[in-house]
């Protein structure tokens, strides 16, 4: 593999990385290149950004959810032949997971993928200070390749010049040099940015004004030449369909006998601005392993696509759209038919709220005996988890780590068969499984245990 790549890091969380990567990702798409793009850790909102600019899917670098050793050939799968590879780090360049070291940093998904870094500093509030900054993270760790800086924040040519000239002492190139602009930011709330899905014309707006304002103050050409010194990968890139059992790659459409039982099932997938949290590889699993996946939004269509077979419903913001999920009486009805068919349904995080009860108090689809609400604390962080029984999703004792990012609560937090154990960081039960249901809190990425997508498939085709 050998595409020239790059990674957007920085200092710390607020530097300007998002602003930097997707305005690089749509100036040189806009100058006709294929351009792949990419975010460090589990996050799902800035690829809807990244995608919004290269016209690509926003992909996910895990190394805690999928291992590191996954982290090359998912890059190579969706980098394959593109001019470009951009990646979004996350937080500061050396921050990962707590208590882990270097595992999920920027730093080692940098060393992983031995590509040079761009460091996005913050210069609002110094000037040669800046050389020693930019000296330190470059010498932390020999293996990680600083190879220029982007000056952000700055308030004057006078600003500017005095950081230049810190920085040529400390010989870190400078790449590209930003003033304050408030048309590129972005407005967020209680989990992060509001995502692309939910802001239309705006975020459009909004990523051409980051392309404009990076294509004026950085030199493109220097960032091209840096990535272009990136070196082949070794290895081979990640394949949905090899990922999977010979047995489930060589399965006919249809079944011996021609019934409708053997044939592609359709598994339909929650979309539109209230369910915008999902990663790439499980739709491409999905179908690898024989289903036809198609799309549908609950805030729009009144049915589930015709012939549905198995619902997934992933991750979104069903607190901020609790009024319109709820009025849409003839869906809930139909997915609560459907799951008490026994049809297999996996759902994660939005996708749980939105099978309880009731969230804030506005019906849901009534599919748990639960009850949800908006809280007070955010819970975060990554989790270590085993399959406590069987399920649509995975046979008991299964390992797989995932991740929580939520304000919300459930009441009760488990049922009586709960969809996990959690073994790290604190052991308890939680989520549920009933029927062909399968709902809990934790978002997992399914190219780290694909054999969750053939399960699944295969439940959808006998069910």
């Amino acid at each position: 593999m050998s595409v020239p790549r790059l990674v957007i890091a920085a200092p710390s969380s607020g530097c300007g990385k998002t602003t930097v990567a997707t305005g690089l990702m749509a100036a040189f798409a806009a100058r006709g290149l294929a351009v792949s793009p990419h975010k460090v850790g589990p996050d799902y909102i800035d690829p809807g950004y990244h995608a919004l600019a290269t016209g690509r899917a926003g992909r996910n670098l895990d190394a805690y959810l999928c291992g590191p050793e996954l982290v090359a050939p998912l890059f190579g799968h969706g980098a394959r032949g593109c001019d470009l590879a951009v990646v979004e780090g996350v937080m500061g360049l050396y921050d990962g997971a707590a208590g882990q070291g270097e595992l999920a940093s920027t730093a080692q998904v940098a060393k992983l993928l031995r590509a040079p870094v761009v460091l996005v500093v913050d210069a609002s509030s110094q000037s040669r200070s800046v050389a020693a900054l930019v000296h330190g993270f470059a010498s932390w760790d020999t293996g990680v390749r600083i190879g220029g800086v982007i000056l952000n924040k700055v308030g004057s040519a006078r600003h500017e010049a005095l950081l230049r000239e810190a920085l040529e002492e400390a010989g870190v190139p400078v790449l590209g040099a930003l003033r304050r602009a408030s048309q590129v930011e972005t407005p967020s709330r209680h989990l992060g940015l509001v995502p692309v899905a939910e802001r239309g014309a705006a975020a459009v707006s909004a990523v051409a004004a980051m392309a404009a304002q990076v294509s004026a103050g950085c030199d493109l050409d220097e960032l091209m030449a840096l990535a272009r010194s990136a070196g082949a990968l070794p290895g081979a890139a990640w394949s949905p369909a090899e990922a999977l059992s010979p047995t489930t790659r060589d399965r006919s459409p249809r079944g011996d006998d021609g019934d409708a039982a053997g044939a592609r099932p359709v598994v339909a997938v929650a979309g539109g601005p209230a369910f915008t949290f999902s990663y790439a590889e499980h739709a491409e699993l999905l179908e690898a392993a024989g289903a036809e996946v198609v799309a549908f939004d609950p805030l729009r269509d009144e049915r589930l696509p015709e012939g549905t077979r198995g619902l997934v419903v992933g991750g979104g913001f069903p607190e901020v759209y609790a009024s319109e999920l709820g009025a849409n009486e003839p869906l809930r009805g139909e997915i609560a038919a459907l799951a008490l068919s026994g049809a297999p349904v996996a759902a994660e995080c939005a996708g749980l709220l939105y099978l309880c009860r009731e969230l804030d108090g506005v019906p849901m689809c009534g599919v748990l005996d639960a009850a949800a609400r908006m809280g007070e604390r955010l819970t975060l962080g990554y989790r270590d988890a085993v399959a406590v029984g069987d399920s649509v999703l995975a046979a008991a004792g299964t390992r797989m780590r995932g991740h929580e990012f939520h304000r919300t609560v459930i009441e009760p937090g488990a049922g009586e068969a709960p969809a996990w154990g959690v073994v790290a960081p604190r052991r308890r039960v939680e989520g549920f499984v009933q029927r062909g249901v399968h709902a809990s809190y934790l978002h997992t990425h399914w190219a780290s245990e694909p054999e969750v997508a053939r399960r699944f498939t295969e439940r959808c085709r006998t069910s």
